[in-house]
């Protein structure tokens, strides 16, 4: 079965590299992914799927039955692409100006449409049944919790969620695996600082923003140097400052924007109560007043250990034992998390790192698209190794 799959991905990886360059012209942003889902919807039905549409908005959803009763697989996609200008000269570049595929969403959608395809051909060849699942808004406000409040993970109920992200910090064709959490729980908050302004020569006559803004600044981090276990990876980070008008003007509102950052559920579900105080405390010395927006975002993703177990050895048969890896755990977020709180499953990172290559989020981000045929032929053997697998 590793042959045939082989020999299925290097019949069709041409194809497959044509769906990515079609969608790398069209990026769209979360919940806007029009183009995008009529492409994909396309594209299945083309090969005879039976596709819904319109799930989450612009999410698209695929059944793939097997040979017999047996578990239901559900195989995720993001689909949506960076409000970020393309900067990398590729003559398929995006067309839609200031707007970009700059985490390598297209080549997900591409990679799993290459392995409905193939599927589809071997469904002989596994028992149950899979779901393919395109989901929009990955990158915000997060289209997964939506799909599942809207019955992605039902009819058929879901036994296991599945997963991939190319990594351009692991080196190409590369497969990098980790068990327990992988991805930082990632929150946003908003944060008001009211005081009275007035002249910057006159400051005993001003409530000032801008020194409580600094004073919060600097308390906020000593919730991760002096509340938090050392041990267990926190981050608290600021991103904005916007107040003022000019330089000798005590402005009356300061406002600051940031995120959080934990691997740990219990520590993400107590951030709020634990920054507010600090904020109050501050702000309660400097006489000024303010208003904290704290939105909880992504839980942390958190692999099954039976479940990437099995995956290293879909991932062996696919590189080699050579070339399958330990996982980083990284505090940046992913929205696969909602799946994996509901389901068992694992999320893998394949390696499109070169020397030299942009970061995600770049405009000059690109990759080698023959690494198409490694994420292709990792998923079909995760799906073969799942369906006969006795301890799954």
């Amino acid at each position: 079965m590793k042959q045939k799959i082989k020999e299925y991905v290097q019949t069709k990886l041409p194809g497959i590299i044509e769906l990515r360059r079609a969608l790398h012209k069209i990026p769209e942003t979360g919940f806007n992914e029009v183009k995008t889902s009529s492409f994909i919807a396309r594209t299945l039905e083309q090969a005879g799927f039976e596709v819904t549409t319109g799930i989450a908005k612009t999410g698209v959803t695929a059944l793939l039955k097997g040979n017999g009763p047996g578990k239901t697989l559900l195989l995720r996609s993001d689909i949506d692409g960076l409000p970020i200008a393309e900067e990398t000269g590729l003559p398929f570049a995006s067309t839609h100006p200031g707007f970009m595929h700059a985490c390598g969403h297209d080549g997900h959608i591409a990679i799993l449409l290459g392995t409905a395809l193939i599927l589809k051909e071997l469904k002989n060849q596994f028992s149950g049944q899979i779901k393919f699942v395109f989901q929009p808004a990955e990158e915000g406000p997060g289209g997964a919790k939506l799909m599942i409040e809207e019955g992605v993970l039902d009819n058929p109920k879901v036994d296991y969620a599945l997963g991939l992200h190319l990594w351009a910090s692991i080196p190409e064709n590369k497969i990098a695996l980790k068990a327990g959490p992988l991805m930082a729980a990632m929150d946003r908050f908003d944060l008001d600082i009211i005081g009275k302004g007035g002249h910057g020569a006159m400051p005993h006559l001003c409530k000032d923003p801008v020194d409580a803004a600094a004073q919060v600044i600097n308390t906020l981090q000593r919730v991760v140097s002096r509340q938090m276990n050392p041990l267990s990876p926190t981050v608290v980070t600021i991103g904005t400052i916007q107040g003022g008008t000019a330089f000798n003007i005590i402005p009356d509102k300061v406002h600051l924007s940031g995120t959080t950052r934990t691997l740990d559920k219990e520590v993400w579900k107590g951030w709020e109560s634990r920054l507010e105080p600090m904020i109050n405390g501050v702000c309660t010395a400097a006489g000024v007043k303010y208003k904290l927006d704290y939105q909880p975002g992504y839980p942390p993703l958190i692999n099954d250990s039976a479940v990437t177990e099995i995956a290293r050895q879909a991932a062996a048969e696919t590189v080699g034992s050579e070339n399958v890896i330990e996982a980083e755990a990284t505090m940046g977020g992913e929205d696969m998390a909602f799946y994996l709180e509901q389901v068992p499953g694992c999320y893998a990172f394949i390696g499109i790192g070169t020397p030299g290559c942009a970061p995600h989020h770049n405009s000059h981000f690109a990759f080698n698209e023959e690494v198409l045929g490694t994420g292709v032929k990792y998923l079909c053997n995760l799906v073969m190794e799942i369906s006969n697998a006795r301890n799954c």
